[in-house]
């Protein structure tokens, strides 16, 4: 393979990132290593995190359901992490690439040439390099993929992600280890039902009987998320057209924000940098044409 993974370059893109540049979520787990090797660019925190994870000997339908949501999150600011292996794992970042999403990988490996694993996806980590996204990896340098790895690296997807979700698992499946992890760490973990006649909808079943919320389309991960989605019998309703109700460009800034999910007004106000009297000014006329609401503290999009 020629490129950034090849032998005589991989060495020459692996930057050593320490503690307090690991992104905020990852930083709130114990027993973290010193130091990660990181190929590529991190994605800032204004993200959501979300690990996409199943079999890797999976259906047609694991493959379809998986294009299926990750496609509908595009032009959402989330970041999808999964690990690299064959399976659910390619799957969700070559979908990702195409959708425009951003990208963490974790191989089980560490990323030189020679220990990336598995090797059939070195062309793929390339893929997340060139696009600028990021390999990510607490492993030394030449560490080969063994058994003990692969938990290792579901414990950190599933500490730097806000929700785990689980396409597809068969008994005794590593893909379960990582739900284990999102559970240990409070994270919400998201599951695809499968046919009941399927070994590998063990895993999803199981875990939708221990409280994990089940998962239909890209509407219910946005929701878990923390996005604003309008439904209209099942569907999601299009957002009225702001630019025909002669906003100002004050306005707009804070429409623009509440697009994509609810705001609190001290988050509002650090985002536009307006003053409080500016920005109390600018939501009630908002309020008053009933273009946004408060509840709880959050401010949304009627």
């Amino acid at each position: 393979l020629s490129g950034h993974f090849s032998r005589e370059q991989t060495e020459e893109v692996i930057n050593k990132i320490t503690k307090d540049q690991y992104p905020f979520l990852l930083r709130q787990i114990s027993a973290l290593p010193k130091t990660m090797d990181l190929a590529g660019t991190l994605p800032s925190d204004n993200n959501k995190f979300l690990c996409v994870i199943g079999s890797r000997q999976n259906s047609n339908y694991g493959e379809d359901a998986c294009k299926k949501i990750i496609r509908g999150l595009e032009d959402y600011p989330i970041v999808i992490v999964s690990g690299l292996a064959i399976g659910i794992d390619s799957i969700s970042h070559n979908t990702a690439l195409e959708a425009g999403l951003k990208i963490i990988a974790f191989p089980g490996s560490g990323l030189s040439h020679e220990a990336l694993y598995p090797s059939t996806r070195r062309y793929l980590a390339e893929k997340i390099y060139d696009s600028g996204n990021a390999l990510l990896s607490s492993f030394a340098f030449n560490q080969p993929g063994a058994k003990w790895t692969f938990p290792a690296r579901n414990r950190f997807m599933a500490g730097i992600s806000h929700a785990t979700l689980i396409i597809e698992a068969a008994r005794g499946s590593g893909t379960l280890i990582t739900a284990d992890y999102a559970a240990e760490f409070a994270r919400d973990i998201l599951t695809v039902p499968g046919s009941i006649f399927a070994d590998l909808s063990y895993g999803p079943h199981m875990l939708i009987r221990r409280g994990a919320t089940p998962v239909t389309c890209s509407e219910d991960v946005l929701e878990a998320l923390g996005f604003k989605v309008n439904r209209k019998d099942g569907m999601t309703e299009a957002l009225p057209n702001f630019a025909e109700m002669s906003l100002s460009g004050d306005q707009m800034k804070i429409v623009d924000n509440l697009k994509r999910e609810s705001l609190s007004s001290s988050k509002l106000i650090e985002i536009t940098n307006f003053s409080s009297s500016k920005f109390n000014t600018i939501m009630s006329e908002l309020e008053l044409r009933g273009i946004i609401q408060e509840k709880e503290g959050q401010y949304f999009l009627k």
